[in-house]
């Protein structure tokens, strides 16, 4: 339930184990956990008396635990003390407690004592919605400008929603964990990053665009990637053929998130953001498809050092595919060619055009062209090869 909107989410979970659920903030963690988990005993370290109490003592957790209880323990937001692991661990294996453990960041948890977890407790990501757990909400025009945030999803002003989101909680987050100090530097750095969306990164040029340290830069897209709120997507070079490029792709989480912090002025081109938009979206739905249905991809893109690219390519036990995407409601035959060249350096694989067009066409070259609204509500099943 989301503003008075229900949307039901995909994601599965093995009951009677303890867990960690982890994802950006806004993407429905505690509201799941709360429809899912109604019994469950909630510790929320984002309110001020409970933290402190149990940054001071961690060993004060188990007193928060009415005797008896068998249900599910959540602590919201766990990155805040990672000393509580240490609790969380005592308690699972001395007085057997189930724990839900809520974060939207890893980083001082991987710093700090996540391994003394290891075997006890599962790992799982919640993402933003997607086109599935939408159902007939989805609507292709607005999840490019307002992604799939939930509250976005549900507001009647989701441009409010989402810049304050930027404006309160990215900001936020940072100055909590005490990542940097200068603020106005990063809140400069994530302006320049977003113009590096979908696109190769160049940690020089937005060193250079936001007037900062390189060194400082790559710290900030570490910090990024650490609280979830961005992720980098390498290059497919497995029995490679050819010279390729050897940077990844740099993309915000969500397509709501990345066109509120991209700033937008009379120079820009509507056509290169909407291109971004697209395959933000497309990489969003592929990336919570993958975890939801546990079907084990990696996911890449493929260039080579002339610049011919593919997209995205996924690899895994199931085989390899191939997407190219293409904003236009036509498409041509050029359109086709680097699915064609890479078809022949991997005949095995699966390709696909994805194109903004309504009809589902088939090349000679045993290519797909798909609309994208279909490709997108119909993933799983592309995925799966059912």
């Amino acid at each position: 339930m989301y503003n008075g909107v229900m949307y039901s989410r995909l994601l599965k979970i093995e009951d009677e184990k303890s867990l960690f659920l982890f994802g950006p903030r806004g993407t429905g963690k505690s509201t799941w956990v709360k429809m899912r988990f109604p019994g469950a005993l909630f510790v929320d370290l984002l309110e001020s008396d409970i933290y402190a109490r149990l940054l001071a003592s961690p060993w004060l957790l188990e007193s928060l635990i009415p005797p008896g209880f068998t249900d599910y323990i959540v602590i919201d937001e766990i990155q805040r003390i990672p000393e509580l692991l240490n609790e969380v661990h005592r308690l699972i294996e001395g007085k057997k407690h189930k724990f839900i453990l809520l974060g939207s960041s890893a980083r001082k948890l991987r710093k700090r004592g996540t391994n003394l977890l290891a075997g006890r407790a599962l790992s799982y990501t919640m993402h933003p919605l997607t086109a599935e757990e939408l159902g007939g909400d989805f609507n292709l025009d607005a999840s490019i400008k307002f992604g799939h945030l939930p509250m976005a999803c549900a507001e009647t002003s989701p441009e409010k929603y989402l810049s304050s989101y930027v404006k309160t909680y990215l900001r936020e987050e940072v100055l909590q964990e005490g990542l940097t100090r200068n603020l106005a530097a990063f809140s400069r750095f994530l302006e320049a990053a977003s113009f590096s969306q979908a696109s190769v990164l160049g940690v020089s040029d937005v060193a250079r665009e936001c007037n900062v340290n390189r060194k400082v830069v790559e710290n900030y897209f570490s910090i990024l990637q650490d609280l979830l709120i961005a992720t980098q997507v390498p290059v497919f070079t497995k029995k490679a053929k050819r010279r390729m490029t050897a940077r990844p792709k740099f993309f915000f989480f969500d397509v709501g998130v990345y066109r509120a912090i991209r700033p937008m002025g009379p120079m820009d081109m509507p056509e290169q953001i909407d291109g971004a938009a697209i395959e933000t979206l497309f990489l969003q739905e592929l990336r919570a498809v993958n975890d939801y249905y546990d079907l084990g991809y990696d996911i890449y893109y493929w260039r080579t050092s002339n610049y011919i690219e593919v997209d995205f390519v996924i690899y895994g036990k199931r085989g390899i595919i191939a997407f190219e995407l293409k904003r236009s409601g036509k498409y041509q035959n050029k359109d086709l060619r680097s699915l064609k060249i890479f078809l022949k350096d991997y005949p095995i694989a699966k390709a696909f055009l994805i194109y903004g067009g309504s009809r589902r066409l088939f090349s000679k070259d045993g290519i797909e062209i798909m609309p994208f609204e279909d490709c997108i509500k119909n993933l799983r099943n592309i995925l799966r090869d059912d």
